[in-house]
């Protein structure tokens, strides 16, 4: 029942071999990895002019469009850097994967979870700017704008656990519209303005006396508008999304993602300046351009209102397409728990997909759905990867020296390298009490943790490894008759314990039971126990489902069926068991489900032989 209700719900389950089929083009790579990015560009230039208009008044338009400017230099500077970093790690990873190999574990740590925190924030963001647009449209739903950020977030998971080709679909047209139609507003304002035929600009705020340098006051408006380049960063930690040649794909996807952002970042700008739009509480920056250019409550309004709520709502899809792959990448190098390299039914990360719903949900919770509130956690943690991924491909292009232009090459990483560190330190400066040090006290710890999982996933290797047949040969008991069905996957000291606990339980038959993906596996593994010459029969059965426990309780249901009266069957499962309580999460998950699953036998034993870890 509960595989019919799945099915239903996320669609059939998927082969192996249809992974391919999942991977991504240009045309809707650019939606899924670029949505992020793409949104920023609706609340990028508000966050500026709420720095700069209480201050500067009218005066603030003439600054703006120059700040504008200058993030869209910057945008140009990392697409041209992060081509560079595709082409070097064509496996992906991007500032994670540059930074460990570059700089050493601690960075890479501090890069992974930056990205990790940075993904989580975007969700957060983009779910309550998205119901923030909502109210706008629709000021009755004001009380209601945390449930709207919520459902939103519900929603991407959904499409997101139903795999990357349906997400794909549901994203990318809706977002090639909202291109659409900001560049016909764009067209529409600049050709009303220049022809005269034009509102009169709504008043602005009289400037107040300058409590601080002007300089500064311009560094903390630019600090606020470089949420406009968060998710640059996202193609380069999937390249594996992407159709073959992926990493001439992601190029691809990430060229046109900067000409995208750049071309209606700097026409919504522009629109901004010309129509000296002020920020209110009660509507957005852009449903007042929206309303100025085309006419408050007309048909065009509504459609520029009704698809910013769809791209700020689509913008976590950049986080739900990207996050999960990092999370898999990192726990392959045994950074984080090994469930989140399983994929689900649907080829997919759903562990990490299910994180990202978690921590995004407990944000948007906590800061009641205010965009504003949430972004200057943002910005930080966005800008160390950027300056981690400089700095780590900065030294891979001196080491390597690749071609003869890897000077050029180095030059522009150096550029970067320069422009990020000043960013990134005015961001701390200017936003460090506004809440950047959540954001790098979360980096801190997180990376902490990281280092700690790690650190006991290797010494779980060094105590369960075999060193030799000779070694397992001496740790093999005399054995007794017996009857019992053990799960093995692999040949290590838990599994030996396992096998010497059911010998001495008396049964009258061991059977050996294999389920994998590769029958050349399966094999090379009855060879070793062979090779053991162990006292008991081998099976094995291959799939292409990721199905595990539902084959293995196939079998046990067919041995069931096949006991007399007054017959048990015993299933034999190694348990590694550990100390410390919150390493037990690390370990056992597939143990666990087969427990649940098989308490409703009545003549099937369970027993669980611990292999205590120290």
């Amino acid at each position: 029942m509960l595989n019919r209700i799945r099915d239903l719900l996320l669609g059939k389950p998927l082969k192996d071999s249809e992974l391919a089929n999942e991977r991504l083009s240009i045309f809707w790579g650019v939606p899924v990895f670029s949505s992020d990015t793409i949104s920023t560009v609706t609340y990028a230039g508000e966050e500026i002019l709420l720095v700069l208009i209480p201050i500067l008044g009218a005066a603030a338009y003439r600054e703006f469009f120059g700040i504008v400017c200058a993030l869209i230099a910057l945008l140009v500077l990392l697409v041209l850097c992060y081509t560079q970093t595709i082409d070097a790690y064509p496996q992906g990873g991007g500032a994670y994967a540059v930074a460990l190999d570059n700089l050493g574990e601690r960075a890479g740590l501090v890069a992974g979870a930056s990205l990790i925190i940075g993904y989580v924030l975007i969700v957060a963001v983009s779910a309550s700017a998205a119901a923030a647009a909502v109210t706008s449209a629709i000021p009755g739903a004001a009380p209601y704008k945390l449930w709207i950020a919520l459902a939103l977030t519900g929603m991407l998971t959904w499409l997101h656990l139903r795999g990357t080709r349906t997400a794909a679909i549901f994203v990318g047209i809706p977002t090639y519209l909202f291109v659409l139609t900001i560049i016909i507003m764009v067209a529409v304002g600049l050709f009303h303005w220049y022809s005269g035929n034009y509102p009169v600009p709504v008043p602005h705020q009289e400037p107040v006396e300058l409590t601080e340098p002007v300089i500064f006051l311009l560094l903390r408006a630019f600090a606020a508008g470089c949420t406009a380049l968060s998710g640059i960063e996202a193609v380069s930690n999937g390249v594996a999304n992407f159709k073959e040649p992926s990493y001439r794909t992601a190029k691809g996807v990430l060229i046109v993602m900067g000409v995208i952002v750049g071309s209606i970042f700097l026409g919504t700008s522009r629109l901004i300046s010309l129509y000296r739009i002020v920020p209110g509480e009660l509507a957005t920056t852009f449903s007042m351009i929206a309303s100025t250019v085309f006419g408050y409550r007309s048909a065009m309004y509504y459609t520029v209102q009704i698809m910013t709520v769809v791209i700020l709502a689509l913008a976590a899809n950049t986080a739900f397409a990207d996050l999960p792959h990092l999370m898999a990448m990192m726990a392959e190098d045994h950074y984080l728990p090994r469930r989140m390299i399983f994929r689900g039914s649907r080829l997919n990360y759903s562990n990490g997909i299910l994180f990202l719903l978690a921590a995004s949900a407990v944000l948007i919770i906590a800061f009641n759905a205010d965009q504003h509130r949430l972004l200057p956690l943002y910005a930080s943690g966005v800008f160390i990867s950027f300056f981690l991924n400089q700095l780590g491909m900065l030294r891979w292009q001196c080491r390597k020296r690749l071609g003869a232009s890897w000077g050029v090459k180095a030059l522009i990483n150096a550029v970067a390298l320069c422009v990020t560190s000043v960013t990134l330190t005015v961001l701390i400066l200017t936003q460090f009490m506004q809440g950047a040090w959540v954001t790098l006290g979360s980096i801190a710890l997180q990376s902490i943790l990281m280092m700690r999982i790690c650190r006991h996933y290797r010494k779980v290797r060094r105590e369960l490894a075999v060193d030799s047949f000779e070694d397992a040969q001496k740790m093999l008991s005399s054995t007794r008759a017996g009857k019992a069905i053990l799960p093995v996957h692999t040949l290590n000291r838990a599994f030996i314990k396992a096998y010497n606990c059911a010998q001495d339980m008396g049964f009258s038959e061991i059977e050996l039971y294999y389920v994998g993906s590769s029958e050349e596996e399966a094999l090379e593994l009855k060879s070793k126990i062979e090779a053991l010459e162990l006292k008991c029969t081998f099976a094995y059965e291959i799939t292409e489902y990721r199905n595990t426990e539902d084959l293995l309780i196939r079998h046990i249901e067919e041995a069931d069926m096949q006991l007399k009266r007054h017959q048990h069957l015993t299933v034999v499962l190694p348990n590694l068991v550990t100390r410390n309580p919150f390493r037990q999460y690390l370990h056992n998950e597939t143990s666990h489900i087969l427990v649940r699953r098989m308490a409703r036998y009545r003549y099937v034993y369970i027993f669980q032989v611990p292999y205590l870890f120290e």
